[in-house]
């Protein structure tokens, strides 16, 4: 930007560069998700084509070998405003900066936007991006710079967060005008439960401080969906567009075809296992963190000693090097030896690590309920009365007890029934509930199929709940495996009771793939005498002797439209209700299969629910 802010140029290959004016500009687009426009553009540096430093990663590294990081960094900007304004695109302009170029930049604020004003680039279409390369030496005077800045017009983004030292810390420091969440986290995400709570935290914070996010790293269409029903406004990744000196004003049609996609994404974790489901599996191993000292490899016993004695409470104590645990020295089993006659006099004097635990349990404070309850079902049990090591990054910040572990995971299991049957691990009521008001307010078509098994009830009988179990756990598989796990939901309401909302276009196909899987591989399950017979002897439900046929599924569902009811919504326990109706009808055809429309079964419903009226038989379908 300013030509003063430019260190003195020498004689190498990166002042070079920059005295020569060889830097080309590139630019990446920023798409606002709502109404598809493209917001602006991140101006990116490109060295000579086909030369050793034509990569940014390689040019600013060796700008760094040659003490011109900030002198490259203004010279990129400057490069990357005079060709967004030569190419006279709309919209914004991001710039990167480190925090020790844009101090320069607050210092000579009056030249920059000058300058800027020289090239017909307003400084409210300039936004400076902090990036993860952003220790800050001296913060009142970085603070001071960004408010000139500020106060000129400029807007500040905060790049790459939640890695690096981009941290909350910064967030409430900056108080950036955007916020551009680190590719890392949205990765995958439409698949990963964790990444997608922690994005959801990002946006929490995010609406108290008033910042805006952008996604950053979009690579496929499944990612996008997921980050567009999150609620995040803005986006940018290969997916979208790749970065091009012509800066396009369109972005790619794929991204354009997913952003109108009709159907609603099914949040990732909605069919995970209840631990993960759960809202408060999370980072488990930083919430039981008890702070202790740690003792260095040179201590001796003596100071061990010393050390228990002066903390009564403490249970354990860790033995580190270079900050890095080595072993774990149990209180017990410690004071225990030197009870003994002449321990003190012989081993005192002796190195710590003579009675230490040499490999003891370390868990990262990042670990989840998830990943920690498998330390449960391991061998080394250990850790129950040594209590673990928990690290951050693999440097030692403090100790965990068994008794924590044990409460923690038997705590978020409790929780987590309330989210999932125990059974199949399927989401159970109140996600099933969640999902329908979702798709109700996002004004999505779709498939509610209420699902149930017939004769279940003689077969569990007769074959008991074992076996009964299994049943339902084959049932679960095949509706989950007739769903696309990005746009339907399969949830356990209870019992042999299943509900599906189905966005994909090939739904009905779907659903009968799923009833002749289950009418004929139910059979699997019956003895070899009851298959020959053509089912089983038992009672009805009057107490009678009956005999029923096999297992089979039946289907009822309910179409919900945007139309429906003149455009008003329906509740999701109407819904529900409708689809357990439908259900009802499904089960006294021979197909096994009924549909109807959401306003024709709440007619009828309602007809039923008339003072006097005969009701159907049919159970609330989240009760």
């Amino acid at each position: 930007m300013s030509l003063s802010l430019l260190t003195p140029l020498g004689h190498s290959n990166v002042a070079e560069l920059i005295a020569r004016r060889t830097l080309t500009a590139v630019f990446q687009p920023i798409v606002n998700f709502d109404g598809g426009t493209i917001l602006g553009y991140e101006g990116l540096i490109r060295g000579p084509a086909g030369s050793a430093l034509e990569a940014p990663g390689a040019l600013f590294a060796q700008a760094a070998r040659e003490g011109l990081s900030v002198a490259l960094e203004h010279a990129a900007a400057r490069t990357c405003v005079a060709a967004f304004a030569s190419l006279g695109c709309e919209g914004k302009l991001f710039l990167n900066f480190s925090a020790e170029a844009l101090v320069a930049l607050g210092e000579t604020r009056d030249r920059t936007v000058a300058w800027l004003n020289e090239h017909g680039l307003g400084v409210d279409r300039v936004v400076l991006e902090l990036t993860e390369q952003c220790q800050i030496a001296d913060v009142a005077r970085f603070v001071t710079a960004v408010g000139a800045l500020r106060e000129s017009g400029i807007q500040f983004a905060l790049d790459d967060y939640g890695t690096a030292n981009a941290s909350m810390n910064l967030w409430v420091r900056l108080q950036p005008d955007v916020v551009k969440i680190d590719r890392f986290f949205i990765d995958d995400i439409a698949n990963d439960p964790l990444k997608f709570e922690a994005v959801r935290a990002m946006q929490h914070f995010a609406g108290a401080s008033g910042a805006r996010l952008v996604a950053e790293g979009i690579e496929n269409a499944a990612d996008l969906i997921v980050v567009r029903d999150m609620g995040i406004a803005l986006g940018q990744g290969f997916f979208i567009g790749r970065p091009d000196a012509r800066a396009s004003r369109e972005f790619a049609q794929g991204a354009r075809e997913a952003l109108d996609a009709g159907h609603i994404a099914v949040f990732p974790g909605a069919t995970r296992t209840p631990v993960a489901a759960s809202p408060s599996g999370g980072m488990a191993a930083a919430k039981m963190i008890v702070a202790a000292p740690a003792v260095p490899k040179s201590a001796t016993n003596n100071d061990v000693l010393e050390l228990f004695n002066r903390l009564p409470n403490l249970h354990a104590v860790a033995v580190v090097e270079h900050e890095r645990p080595l072993a774990l020295i149990n209180r017990r089993s410690f004071m225990d030896r030197y009870a003994l006659p002449y321990h003190r006099e012989l081993f005192g004097k002796r190195p710590c690590m003579l009675f230490a635990n040499a490999s003891p349990v370390i868990i990262e404070k990042s670990m989840t309920v998830e990943q920690m309850a498998k330390l449960l079902a391991s061998d080394d049990q250990r850790y129950l009365a040594d209590g673990f090591v928990i690290t951050d990054e693999e440097r030692y910040v403090g100790l965990g007890t068994g008794e924590s572990l044990v409460r923690a995971v038997t705590e978020v299991r409790i929780e987590a029934a309330r989210y999932a049957n125990p059974l199949t691990f399927l989401p159970g009521n109140i996600p099933i509930s969640s999902h329908i008001a979702r798709l109700v307010e996002h004004r999505a078509e779709f498939y509610a199929c209420y699902v149930d098994l017939n004769h279940f009830k003689p077969f569990n009988d007769r074959y008991g709940y074992w076996q009964g179990d299994e049943v339902l756990k084959f049932a679960a598989a095949v509706l989950a495996d007739v769903c696309d796990p990005t746009r339907d939901f399969l949830g356990h309401v209870g019992g042999d009771d299943f509900l599906v909302l189905f966005q994909s276009d090939d739904w009905l196909e779907r659903a009968m793939r799923a009833l002749r899987a289950v009418d004929t591989g139910a059979l699997r399950f019956y003895a070899d005498e009851d298959r020959a017979a053509g089912g089983i002897h038992g009672e009805d439900r009057r107490g009678n002797p009956a005999f029923f046929s096999f297992v089979t599924m039946a289907i009822g569902c309910v179409r919900v439209s945007p139309d429906t009811r003149g455009g008003l919504p329906y509740g999701s326990e109407e819904i529900a209700s409708v689809a357990a109706l439908a259900k009802h009808r499904a089960k006294q055809e021979a197909s096994g299969f009924f549909v109807i429309d959401l306003d024709e079964g709440a007619a009828q419903l309602h007809l039923h629910e008339a003072p006097g009226a005969a009701m159907p038989q049919r159970a609330s379908a989240l009760s």
